[in-house]
């Protein structure tokens, strides 16, 4: 076994039972991650085993962030000392983080106009387009309610690196009123320029006015996604969402003319009336439509949970043998027409920025998913919207409150009382949390954790320390899931499909509780 004390003389390497620091080494090594993927070969495709997946295949969390939202404790309401009102938990939180690391925003619009059954998210289904011009006063409000707490230096405005706006459906806001929410941003914001930023939002197709696209461009929007899931009529119509393969088309179609650096389109496996053949005639036609990035998220049918997929027939969904049929076609049909496999679900292709930065070892994951954007603190805004920020050795994790009344309720009481904030729930991370996050993202990123470079930012001997979750990956590395030495932990091929269960050994909260809270993991 490797010595690496000799990498940093500056403090010593703590045992196991010691906690780990964030002291930083003179010398930061060369990105060890950079180089474990390469270009695209055979090599560094996912293989697909059938009884591996089937032995390996348990229910766990999609980690965009760790701890994960199971985590949430609520927030204590202010209990004022000599009948002062105390200042708010994230009031204090935004006062503090650093003032210059770069902001990503984040927008919840939860409306939506028409109900997919397969849907797992408290959407408010609704018609009435005074909801939307009702809801973005609530949004500014907020908007206007954080931004006064956030210093910076020189009294300028915070840099904006990446904004997204999801739901629901976004483009359930007119377009005057996306001009609106933009262009009041531009005032409390610096936005970096649209060839440098990532200005992106979701799409439903079937609800896009003729003039969206151009509007969304123009304010400076640069990448799309839209929500396909199933090319077959009969799937649409049994989870009741309809749209034409010649809709998508156009609509990218029109995004490309208009300069959009990326689009996303999201498919389901998993779904009513699906099989391995239909399926794969979905997957082919997207192919032609070339999409730069894809979504192929696995269907998990919990009408206990969800009510909307009480409407979809169990006999009717494909078997688990059919499933995982699908999921082996896509993967092998999608990587032969030139994707690169990100993990959990997701593709691109080679020439887009997700593509080049997992093999430039840059790639990042939280609440919006994969990213390029690390180093932004994440600040959510509307219903149930979560936020993201550090502070020195600890990040804090907030969820603004779930339900929309009493989320506007909570706006409210803002605009008299500046002691009242929209988070209801938070996670503070400790430092141990730190550390296992960054070897939980790094393999869920990059399928691989350097000892040497976890010991250099933590301080730690990442063998000793992790001695007992190394022990238990011992069965994948006899299956070949795994490769382990003491320069690390690689995810081989056969594994790649696994990459969250190898993640998991490392999560200390799952080994405690929430064994039934989560879907399988293919």
């Amino acid at each position: 076994m490797t010595d690496y004390s000799e990498q940093n003389t500056q403090q010593p390497y703590n045992r196991a039972d010691e906690p780990p620091t964030t002291v930083r080494p003179v010398m930061q090594p060369d990105n060890p991650y950079a180089s474990t993927r390469g270009s695209i070969t055979n090599k560094q495709l996912p293989a697909f085993d059938e009884a591996i997946i089937n032995k390996y295949n348990r229910s766990g969390p999609r980690y965009t962030s760790y701890p994960t939202a199971l985590e949430f404790t609520p927030i204590p309401e202010n209990i004022g000392v000599n009948g002062f009102e105390a200042v708010s938990l994230e009031t204090k939180i935004l006062q503090n983080r650093e003032s210059r690391a770069p902001l990503s925003l984040y927008f919840h619009i939860p409306f939506c106009r028409h109900l997919c059954y397969y849907c797992a998210c408290n959407k408010i289904i609704t018609k009435k387009n005074s909801d939307s011009g009702d809801y973005l006063e609530y949004l500014i409000a907020e908007i206007k309610l954080k931004r006064r707490l956030l210093t910076t230096e020189g009294g300028k405005n915070p840099v904006v690196k990446q904004l997204h706006l999801g739901g629901g459906t976004p483009t359930f806001l007119r377009d005057e009123e996306m001009v609106q929410l933009w262009e009041f941003l531009q005032t409390q914001f610096e936005f970096l320029p649209e060839n440098e930023g990532d200005y992106s939002i979701e799409i439903d197709p079937r609800e896009l006015g003729d003039n969206t696209l151009q509007t969304l461009r123009s304010l400076g929007f640069n990448r799309i996604s839209l929500g396909v899931q199933d090319l077959e009529e009969a799937v649409q119509i049994a989870v009741n969402r309809v749209h034409s393969a010649e809709l998508i088309a156009n609509i990218m179609a029109e995004a490309r003319a208009l300069g959009f650096h990326s689009i996303n389109l999201d498919l389901i496996y998993g779904l009513p009336h699906q099989t391995p053949a239909t399926f794969a005639k979905t997957v082919d036609r997207i192919i032609k439509m070339s999409p730069d990035r894809l979504s192929v998220f696995n269907y998990a049918h919990l009408p206990e949970r969800f009510k909307a997929q009480r409407q979809i027939k169990d006999e009717d969904l494909p078997s688990p043998s059919d499933k995982l049929s699908m999921l082996a076609d896509t993967v092998n049909t999608l990587t032969e027409a030139g994707y690169q496999y990100i993990g959990i679900d997701h593709f691109a292709l080679p020439d887009d920025e997700l593509a080049i930065a997992q093999r430039a070892g840059k790639l990042h994951r939280n609440f919006q998913g994969y990213t390029i954007m690390g180093d932004c603190d994440l600040l959510g805004f509307g219903v149930s919207a979560i936020s993201q920020i550090a502070n020195a050795n600890t990040r804090y994790i907030l969820q603004n409150h779930t339900d929309l009344t009493v989320y506007q309720e909570t706006i409210n009481a803002a605009r008299s009382n500046p002691n009242v904030m929209p988070a209801a729930k938070v996670i503070k991370t400790s430092i141990k949390d730190r550390l296992r996050e960054y070897v939980i993202m790094n393999l869920l990123c990059h399928d691989y954790i350097d000892f040497k470079d976890v010991n250099q930012k933590f301080g730690i001997d990442a063998i000793t320390y992790f001695i007992d979750e190394i022990k238990q990956l011992g069965a994948m590395q006899e299956d070949k899931l795994i490769d382990m030495d003491a320069a690390g932990i690689r995810i081989m091929p056969k594994g790649r499909f696994l990459g969250r269960n190898v993640a998991m050994v490392f999560d200390e909260y799952l080994a405690k509780k929430h064994k039934n809270r989560f879907s399988k993991v293919i």
